[in-house]
Formats: C-alpha cells, structure tokens, sequence
C-alpha cells in the first residue's frame, strides 16, 4: 500500500536504485524525485553529469503521467522526445525533481520538469513527450 505521499507503491527500478534515486511522491499528473548527490554522480569538473539531470527530468515527468491510483493497475510509458535546459550549477548535495503531466491523450501525453537542489536552486528544466505502453 501506498503512503500519504503515494510513494511507495513502487520500488527503485534496478538503475534508479543504482544512482540512489528515490520517488518521495506520486500522485495523479505529478512526480517527485530525489537524488543525493556523490562522487559518481559528478563529471570530470566535479560538478553533477547532465546525464543525472536528464534522468531525473524523463523519470520524474514519466511518472507524473503514469499514475493509475492503483498498484495493481501498472501503466508504463516510452519517452518519444525529451528536452533539457542546464540553467546553473547546485549549491546544495541532494537534487530534487518535479514532473508534471501538461496534456495528451490516449496515446501520448506531455509534461514539464524542473531540477534544484535543497537550498532552491533551479538547476535544470525540461519538457517531453511519452507514449502510453499497452
């Protein structure tokens, strides 16, 4: 069963898991993630690889048009197109992502995400398109 938050009806899927990406709330048309930041989530600069921004985004707004309500109803999605700004670096040690279903239909639907750190910070943005799986 599913917390306050509707968080934990799902466990980390074995990649999440491996970065340390934890989905703190889920609910109909939004998504939170959050991520600590560590040594193997940085670049060569020391500072966190885009890819980790991007993750966050396509998972967090994939999981905010997938929500069903029911843990034993599953809905899955594809990412047919996903867009990332890099706006500035964290001052904080833990990034956390908000997706938002913005529209679609049957098929497809469209969201938007932000990235920031604890103290605020907005790191990145996003938006993307996605395909509802059979």
């Amino acid at each position: 069963m599913a917390d306050e938050n509707g968080a934990s009806w799902e466990r980390p899927y074995p990649f999440a898991a491996h970065i340390g990406m934890d989905l703190t709330e889920w609910r109909a048309d939004f998504a939170r993630l959050e991520l600590p930041l560590a040594e193997h989530t940085q670049n060569r600069h020391g500072t966190p690889h885009g890819g980790i921004h991007a993750t966050l985004l396509d998972t967090c707004m994939g999981y905010a048009g997938c929500w069903t309500g029911d843990p034993d109803n599953v809905q899955l999605c594809l990412t047919l197109n996903l867009s990332v700004n890099y706006l500035s670096r964290p001052e904080g040690t833990r990034f956390i992502a908000e997706g938002r279903k913005t529209g679609g239909g049957r098929r497809t639907f469209f969201a938007e995400g932000t990235v920031r750190d604890e103290t605020g910070i907005i790191v990145a943005t996003g938006t993307g398109v996605f395909r509802y799986r059979g």
